[in-house]
């Protein structure tokens, strides 16, 4: 098989005591999110999308909340693994698409910050990465601002890359 997709969900409720981190960005003046890692939301659905376009799991079986060497730790060392994986497999990342929910913060003043950290994370070029924010429109449990949710989706090609994106 020449192309895989694969797709990843990731929810964190707000967390007032912690900094916000998201595509491995930390963005000023608002709560964090809740987490055994530092809770990106973004990367966390981004890991699960590469595991899952290998057929290789989900994050929580490569690394256990439980586990204290996650505590604290950086996301993208999740999504490093995961790209090793596909390596690994044989394929690397054509492109990337994720969608963050949630009524704050806005991040239109940060969408190229993060859009370039996650592409750079994921060794292609910023025009391969999607990156777009919405609200629920106050209804839910995001709508009442009590967390976000991220969703990814990757397309990943077979062949010899390098160990390179595209």
């Amino acid at each position: 098989m020449r192309y895989r997709i694969g797709q990843g969900v990731d929810i964190h409720r707000f967390d007032a005591g912690r900094p916000l981190v998201l595509c491995g960005v930390r963005l000023d003046g608002g709560p964090g999110l809740e987490g055994h890692s530092d809770a990106d939301v973004a990367l966390h659905a981004v890991t699960d999308a590469i595991l899952g376009a290998i057929g290789a799991g989900d994050i929580g079986e490569h690394f256990p909340p439980g586990d204290p060497r996650w505590k604290g730790a950086s996301s993208a060392v999740f999504v490093r693994r995961a790209l090793e994986l596909a390596r690994e497999h044989g394929f690397a990342v054509v492109n990337c698409d994720v969608t963050i929910l949630g009524e704050r913060p806005r991040l239109s003043p940060y969408k190229g910050r993060l859009q370039a950290a996650l592409a750079t994370l994921l060794g292609v070029e910023p025009d391969r990465v999607g990156l777009k924010a919405t609200t629920s429109e106050r209804m839910g449990w995001i709508g009442r601002g009590e967390g976000l949710a991220a969703l990814a989706i990757v397309l990943l090609e077979a062949g010899n890359h390098g160990g390179e994106g595209l």
